[in-house]
Parts: structure tokens; C-alpha cells; sequence
């Protein structure tokens, strides 16, 4: 049966509440909980998929400036000495950033044997490897092996 509240409301009278209206301690705790319970299993899974964003960006960045070197290299026949030659002849807008490290300028670079090297008297880079020191927990790989 519906009737007029205090505040001017039409509300229903549930039977056995006595005109008490709301939600009892219990049904809010157990709403508290359900949702505590939601959010501890959805923050793992949230950390997990940023982590494979930036493994996927790291990926990326890494052959992106891997086939900048190879294309400088075949060009210019001789091997870039620093990424900032990448960027200064017009390969690379930017050093791209290491997603793990978070700065652009922590990337490790492999010199070119001499011996091997097309221009023997300017041995430049050969390849590319991220600068973190940690291990990726979804593969279990070092990510300067990259």
C-alpha cells in the first residue's frame, strides 16, 4: 500500500519494518564486502594488463629503433655512433622512451665488432637492448636480452 511520507515522498510500507525505511548494517556490509571482494580480484588483472602494455611498447621501440640502425647502416654505410644520430638525420623523430625504465635515455647499445663493421675505422651501433635490470615476471626473461 502506498501512502504520503513525512517529506512529501510517495514511499511503500514494507511489511514487518514498522515505517522504518532503508537498508540495515547487515545489507550494507554484505554490499561492502561483495564490492572489496571485486575490487582485490580486479586489481591484480588491471596491474597485469598495464604491465603487458608497456612489454609491448618496450617490443615495439625496440624494433623500431633496430630497423632505424639497419636502415642507417644500409645508407649511410657505415653504423650510427649514438641514437642521437638516428633522430638528427631525420630516421627517428625522437629517441623513443624505454617504457620499463621511463626515460628515453637509459638504452643500451652494442658496438659493432671492428673486424665485422663496414667502415672499420668507425665501428658504430649494432644493437639495441633496453637499460632496466629487472625481469619480466611474465616470461621470466631479463629485459636488456631483449
Amino acid at each position: 500500500m502506498a501512502h504520503l511520507s513525512p517529506n512529501g515522498s510517495l514511499s511503500r510500507r514494507v511489511p514487518g519494518r514498522r515505517g522504518r525505511y532503508g537498508f540495515t548494517f547487515v545489507e550494507l556490509m554484505v554490499v561492502i564486502t561483495i564490492i572489496v571482494i571485486l575490487v582485490t580480484m580486479a586489481i591484480p588483472i588491471y596491474q597485469k594488463s598495464i604491465l603487458r602494455a608497456k612489454e609491448s611498447v618496450l617490443k615495439s621501440n625496440l624494433f623500431t629503433l633496430r630497423t632505424c640502425v639497419d636502415n642507417y647502416t644500409y645508407d649511410k654505410q657505415k653504423a650510427p655512433q649514438s641514437l642521437q644520430d638516428l633522430v638528427s638525420e631525420g630516421y627517428l623523430k625522437e629517441v623513443p622512451m624505454d617504457p620499463i625504465v621511463g626515460n628515453n635515455t637509459s638504452w643500451q647499445i652494442v658496438m659493432e665488432d671492428a673486424s665485422q663493421a663496414l667502415n672499420q675505422a668507425e665501428p658504430g651501433i649494432f644493437d639495441v637492448h633496453s637499460g632496466s635490470d629487472k625481469t619480466s615476471p611474465l616470461d621470466g626473461t631479463a629485459y636488456k636480452d631483449w
